[in-house]
């Protein structure tokens, strides 16, 4: 079943991001900082390049639905079969209404899918690190989300606070940040539960 019917879009934890960093983190961990989007997750299965199947974080077929975004690509420019996540959002609209209107396009509430925007941000059953992905997924016409790189834990206070003064990602309806290990490798050693990924975390309002 793909990717386990929505079992896969897990959840990111958050709270106190300054004790996951200094009980998980190493300080000279490569961190990569994205815009925690208000919209719905999204995955999105290609079979030989094309569109096979796009479900929301239920596990639900979506494909219809997601087929009149435009800038979600039917086909993709080489015949790859690739398995990828992102967020479906509105990006003339702030917050929780951005959130809300995407839901009503998904549920079929409003049948136009006009201004919605969708952003991939990962790449299932892949060794690549996460800034990796990313380039990948815009070489493969994706839109990705605007992001920043820290080597140093120290730092991310530096990004936290100029999200909170409205200095970063004011392209997208955010609540919050998204803090994530960029190693492959360190992804898969600090695992993930059965609700959210270990190797991320959210900073919100």
């Amino acid at each position: 079943s793909f990717i386990n019917q929505g079992k896969n879009l897990l959840s990111i934890d958050n709270g106190n991001y300054k004790e996951w960093l200094e009980e998980k983190i190493l300080p000279d961990t490569r961190l990569i900082i994205e815009p925690k989007i208000d919209g719905c997750a999204i995955a999105l299965s290609y079979v030989a390049g094309v569109l096979v199947k796009a479900i929301n974080r239920k596990g639900k077929d979506k494909t219809e639905a997601i087929k009149r975004i435009k800038n979600i690509p039917y086909r993709l420019p080489v015949d790859i079969s690739i398995q990828l996540r992102g967020e479906l959002y509105d990006p003339n609209f702030r917050g929780t209404t951005s959130k809300s209107l995407v839901a009503g396009y998904l549920r079929k509430k409003v049948h136009i899918g006009k201004g919605l925007s969708f952003c991939a941000f990962q790449i299932f059953s892949t060794n690549l690190n996460h800034s990796s992905q990313l380039k990948e997924l815009e070489q493969l016409g994706f839109k990705i989300p605007e992001f920043e790189i820290t080597n140093r834990t120290s730092q991310v206070d530096f990004y936290v606070q100029l999200w909170k003064e409205g200095k970063l990602f004011q392209q997208y309806p955010t609540n919050g940040i998204v803090i994530k290990v960029n190693s492959r490798k360190f992804q898969k050693q600090l695992g993930e539960t059965s609700n959210y990924q270990n190797w991320a975390y959210a900073v919100n309002l």
